[in-house]
């Protein structure tokens, strides 16, 4: 009886998916272009997430620290980012652990665009 591939370790995906560390394994996987269809998807997704996530973090703190008018709100509206990409990825996490999809809707088309040029 022949051996059938082995399915891909469900923790190596959940790490992709860790906020800010994760980004990192997943640059890994999609530079060197090794890597399941799921483990690909799974990399573009994790590193659109967490550029958009800095992206917006330093336009936030950039605006709060020039704004004279309402750094507060500023503020709180980095933290709602921060806290949403967090939420977001644990989500994303609780989801692969459960065998749904580890797709998000939007994010996901873009990922695919846009990474999938450059990347892998």
């Amino acid at each position: 009886m022949p051996n059938a591939p082995c399915p891909m370790p469900k923790t190596q995906l959940l790490l992709y998916l860790v906020p800010i560390i994760g980004f990192f394994p997943s640059l890994w996987t999609l530079y060197r272009g090794q890597g399941s269809r799921e483990q690909v998807a799974i990399s573009r997704l994790s590193i659109t997430l967490a550029l958009t996530w800095l992206l917006g973090y330093l336009l936030l703190t950039t605006g709060t620290a020039t704004s004279d008018f309402f750094p507060l709100r500023l503020f709180i509206l980095n933290s709602f980012l921060t806290s949403g990409y967090f939420l977001v990825s644990v989500w994303l996490i609780l989801r692969l652990m459960q065998g749904k999809s580890g797709r998000l809707p939007g994010f996901s088309n873009l990922a695919e665009r846009v990474f999938g040029k450059y990347l892998s």
